[in-house]
């Protein structure tokens, strides 16, 4: 009974895992022998290279003997070499380059283990449910591989099958490091953010979800309801008839990784669009979903002749709070800003600083690292380049990266490096500053109108460059249509929320006892293009329309300010 105790283990349960090996130590020793044996040469190999100081000759060499070496020990320590990939504050830069490039292809296990163990998951045979099966998986990793195969009902599906007794291999790694991380911690000269046991924790827990195929199953569901009124994006189906914890049944991708130019070449696909559908895709996630695909690399996404992106792969997600959703917003908008001080804060918020930080002398060093990574233009801005640079801020001040905003970073740049694979002239600003541009100004929330007076007022003052900056902006995207936006504009000035921006515009309209003829003259020149008197007639009359009794006199105390002013 207590043997089949692993393999049912359904949630990560480090003291029920504690439980099992404590009373199997010889399991627990043996593979200890060979992690310690394994990491004990590759260790002197490094103090060899002190001693003959050939450290900077053959850091190269130590980096790929690194990967080969996590390679080695298996799907734990696959997983751990990718979650180490995305640590700048752990990794020193030279291991970090080539960790990113740590794949987790395996050879396949036998098909007939495979076969076996989906006619048991799905307790029907495999010519019941299929009527073809590729003989021979299309892809292996080190969790599973997939197959190409028909069902009865004619549907063309990808059958995903968990390699067999991964539970046995992936628990006893998570035991030996638990058990390793109470005297370990000490030696580590970083801050993890939060004990080493808990970080060991918190990797089991996700690494636990993503071999649960139903878990994966219900995660696809919910992207694809996301972005049910996104035609950009793809989804595939999921066959839950024929997928259990270890088999996952879903519809078949008929696409292109986005890295094969040629094949995009071929389909006549605008590489500018893919990048454009991919970045908003990402973006949208971040700030609009909270739900997020944490291993967007290139064997999981896909593209359609028709143009579309394909997503698959929905094993490792993660979900950010409405609250981190509005700090991560708040940080962007104080990085336009330039206003350091309330940076320092949001990284506080964000968990990057505990609570008893002193920030001031974080403020100049936040200035300086932000000034290097946008000096020259803001299009030269790039994730990696931003990575590098706090790189070397964890090693100065008290920064730490939580495990959540760890998964974001990799995602960001790895769908980064997607995008310059497809250009290399791509500027990610050019497609994440119209989005950010258009969700402030169309302020579909109340946080984010708030968010657009922060941007647009600085110590009281308005600020036309940056307005004017927004709108420049926002109209480089094709698809921004400028009258809903001042339409939305008009209603929300009316209404008893706008109260405060009216007596704020009004104030910015007679700044300086002169009314601000010039700017507003720059202002009608940058968008006149776009107003038909037709559509702007419609416009008004809809947002006059929304005008009730009570929002009529709510507007004419400040009527009345503003020609007391002009008299």
């Amino acid at each position: 009974m207590a043997d089949n105790l692993i393999h049912q283990m359904r949630r990560y349960d480090p003291q029920a895992i504690a439980r099992y090996y404590r009373y199997r130590p010889w399991r627990a020793l043996w593979r200890s022998l060979v992690v310690i044996w394994l990491f004990s040469g590759f260790i002197l190999g490094l103090k060899w290279d002190d001693w003959t100081q050939q450290a900077e000759r053959n850091k190269g060499k130590r980096a790929i003997q690194l990967r080969q070496l996590l390679t080695r020990l298996g799907p734990t320590y696959i997983k751990v070499g990718q979650a180490l990939s995305t640590r700048p504050d752990l990794v020193r830069q030279d291991f970090l380059e080539e960790l990113t490039k740590l794949q987790d292809r395996l050879p396949p296990f036998s098909s007939q283990a495979a076969f076996a163990i989906i006619e048991q998951e799905i307790e029907r045979s495999i010519s019941e449910v299929y009527s073809e099966m590729s003989p021979a998986p299309i892809a292996a990793a080190s969790l599973g591989q997939v197959y190409q195969a028909r069902l009865r009902t004619g549907e063309e599906v990808a059958v995903k099958v968990q390699r067999p007794n991964l539970l046995p291999i992936l628990t006893l790694d998570l035991y030996l490091m638990r058990w390793a991380s109470s005297w370990l911690e000490p030696l580590l000269p970083v801050n993890l953010g939060g004990d080493l046991t808990s970080v060991v924790d918190e990797f089991g827990t996700k690494l636990f979800e993503e071999i649960d195929y139903l878990n994966e199953g219900r995660n696809a569901e919910k992207f694809a309801a996301n972005f049910l009124d996104d035609p950009t994006v793809k989804v595939p189906s999921i066959y839950w008839r024929f997928s259990n914890r270890h088999v996952l049944t879903l519809e078949w991708i008929n696409g292109f990784k986005l890295t094969d130019l040629n094949k995009v070449r071929e389909s006549n696909l605008s590489e500018s669009t893919l990048i454009e559908v991919g970045v908003t895709a990402g973006l949208k996630q971040l700030l609009e979903f909270g739900f997020f695909h944490a291993d967007p690399h290139p064997g999981n996404l896909f593209a359609l002749s028709n143009g579309q992106m394909a997503y698959i792969d929905f094993g490792m997600m993660d979900q950010l709070t409405e609250e981190m959703k509005e700090s991560l917003v708040d940080a962007l908008v104080h990085l336009i800003n330039q206003d350091y001080e309330a940076l320092a804060l949001d990284f506080v918020n964000l968990g990057f600083l505990t609570p008893d930080t002193d920030i001031r002398p974080i403020i100049p060093a936040l200035e300086t690292v932000f000034t290097n990574v946008l000096s020259g233009s803001v299009r030269d801005f790039n994730f990696a380049s931003v990575t590098d640079q706090f790189a070397n801020l964890v090693y100065q001040y008290p920064f730490r990266l939580p495990a959540k905003f760890a998964l974001i970073i990799r995602s960001l740049i790895t769908q980064e490096g997607i995008a310059l694979s497809l250009d290399p002239n791509f500027k990610i600003i050019d497609v994440a500053y119209p989005y950010i541009a258009r969700r402030l100004l169309t302020g579909e929330s109340a946080q984010l109108r708030r968010r657009l007076i922060e941007v647009l007022f600085k110590d009281g003052k308005f600020q036309w460059e940056r307005l004017e900056n927004l709108i420049a902006i926002a109209r480089s995207d094709t698809n921004f249509d400028l009258l809903p936006t001042a339409q939305l504009g008009i209603q929300y000035l009316m209404s008893e929320e706008g109260r405060y921006l009216r007596r704020l515009l009004i104030s910015a309209l007679v700044e300086d006892d002169r009314l601000h003829t010039e700017e507003v003259q720059r202002l009608w020149n940058l968008i006149k293009d776009d107003i038909k008197p037709a559509r702007l007639f419609n416009v008004a009359l809809d947002a006059l329309s929304s005008l009730s009794s009570t929002n009529a006199s709510a507007l004419l105390p400040s009527m009345s300010a503003f020609m007391g002013v002009r008299e």
